[in-house]
């Protein structure tokens, strides 16, 4: 299995660290990290990234999924389009995934009007003037996967993280585990 990761100036640390740890580390996935015009990175915790490649010639025929980090950068415009590579994948079939603020980018390509979907917020998602979406907006605090189009919330790295597993037909007994051991501390306090 082989995942690319879109990360773009500021993107938000935490939101697909989870993904690609145990991706890489427990499953033995390959994760090829993109940015926009190949350049490096600074993450809102000061990591600094040298990206694989441009996330512009990603090919979808070369993964098994597309995603991409949340950050600060969505919100803003300097916010990169890339709707041409996230429509690429998602004509292939493959899954594509958006976690906190770049689900606005979705949003900007349209892809979030047909899908249920879910984001920080829905009034973040109504700041895109193109967005048509709002009644299949799910407010809720998991991750949402709807025809090959997963999206969360900045507070959802674990489910988030399983429903890319998912979308991808990957699951086993270690898989199951992992996600009970991060999801724990969301249960109720005995």
């Amino acid at each position: 299995m082989k995942l690319a990761i879109v990360l773009t100036e500021g993107f938000a640390d935490w939101e697909c660290a989870l993904l690609m740890a145990s991706a890489r580390g427990d499953f033995g996935f390959e994760i090829v990290t993109a940015t926009p015009g190949g350049r490096g990175v600074m993450s809102m915790g000061g990591l600094k990234v040298v990206p694989d490649r441009d996330a512009e010639t990603l090919d979808p025929a070369s993964f098994d999924a597309l995603v991409l980090s949340g950050g600060t950068i969505w919100q803003t415009e300097a916010a990169p389009d890339l709707s041409a590579v996230y429509r690429r994948f998602n004509d292939h079939g493959r899954p594509i995934a958006a976690i906190c603020g770049a689900t606005l980018a979705f949003a900007r390509a349209g892809l979030l009007d047909t899908v249920a979907h879910t984001s920080n917020s829905l009034g973040l998602l109504e700041r895109v003037p193109q967005y048509r979406g709002a009644d299949l907006y799910l407010d809720q605090p998991q991750a949402v996967s709807d025809q090959g189009i997963i999206t969360a919330s900045e507070t959802a790295p674990v489910s988030f993280a399983a429903e890319i597993y998912r979308a991808i037909g990957f699951s086993s007994e270690d898989l199951s585990s992992y996600l009970r051991l991060f999801g724990a501390e969301h249960r109720a306090a005995k």
